[in-house]
């Protein structure tokens, strides 16, 4: 069986897709900043800030599952965070891309993370897909410059796919446990969307691509329901039995406490996962009913 080297593998995505790739016998390996890990898995060490990385990460490996990135809405953001959020994404992928260069390290496929934010913090009427421009606002141009960091690999004739990723839904943290609140209430006026997935979903995703060759370039990950952040908070409210308050909450006090960063739970358009399905993918949970009845 394949080997497979993960980045973030210590991640909340990145911890289940490793346990699913060894369940289905692939042979699974992690990078990690952090020289006391305790992944069950093979870990070798690298540093962004100081360019530097474990060559021995490299030894036959056959796929690359990119998802290292600090994380866009773990704190405000200063101009030392949006720093931290741009580098840690295009520059461990620069790193990525001069050691497999280097090495000359014969990979089958490079298969990265990016986000929807590439779109931008907005609503509009449009439904995006993957061939829109990016957006001019902070997230654009991150992910503008993350994947054309991505994109180098096909330079080296390497199968690439990026997965442009929105909130990933799951149990054991993440997005969907700051959203239980005691009281659920909609954000702003509601009615931004919120595209989202099952953490299976988006595994089985990374999995597929990783195993069928038909993937290659940019695909939307995210589920095909369309849904808004009202609706949103009025199913989270009923599968957790909480209270709903029709109110919504102002947007300014979202201003005053997340800054700039508000815009990204303000905002939201519909994305399409139109190319996604046409390669035959199968979500398990499309609707957001079945997904959170999962994760209960």
């Amino acid at each position: 069986m394949s080997k497979v080297l993960i980045t973030g593998g210590t991640g909340l995505i990145g911890s289940r897709l490793s346990s699913l790739l060894k369940a289905k016998g692939y042979e699974v390996i992690i990078l990690t900043r952090n020289y006391n890990s305790k992944s069950s898995q093979d870990s070798f060490h690298w540093n962004i800030e100081e360019y530097s990385i474990d060559d021995s990460a490299f030894k036959n490996i056959d796929h690359i599952l990119h998802l290292a990135g600090a994380g866009v809405a773990d704190k405000r953001w200063s101009k030392k965070r949006k720093k931290e959020i741009l580098t840690s994404r295009v520059a461990s992928t620069n790193l990525l891309y001069d050691t497999i260069k280097i090495l000359k390290t014969p990979l089958k496929s490079f298969i990265a993370a990016s986000a929807i934010g590439y779109y931008g913090s907005t609503t509009t009427d449009k439904i995006f897909i993957e061939t829109d421009q990016p957006s001019n606002d902070f997230l654009g141009n991150v992910c503008k410059l993350w994947e054309r960091a991505i994109r180098q690999f096909e330079n080296l004739k390497i199968r690439t796919v990026v997965l442009r990723t929105g909130i990933v839904l799951s149990k054991d943290g993440g997005a969907l446990e700051k959203m239980k609140t005691p009281i659920i209430t909609p954000i702003g006026n509601g009615k931004q969307h919120m595209p989202w997935i099952h953490i299976d979903d988006l595994c089985n995703l990374y999995i597929n691509a990783l195993e069928d060759n038909q993937y290659k370039g940019v695909y939307n990950a995210i589920s095909p329901e369309h849904i808004t952040n009202y609706s949103f908070s009025k199913i989270l409210s009923e599968i957790y039995n909480k209270p709903f308050l029709t109110i919504t909450t102002p947007k300014f006090i979202f201003k005053l406490i997340f800054g700039e960063m508000s815009t990204i739970m303000l905002n939201g358009s519909r994305i399409s996962s139109h190319k996604l399905l046409q390669t035959g993918f199968k979500f398990k949970y499309e609707k957001l009913n079945n997904a959170l009845k999962n994760l209960r």
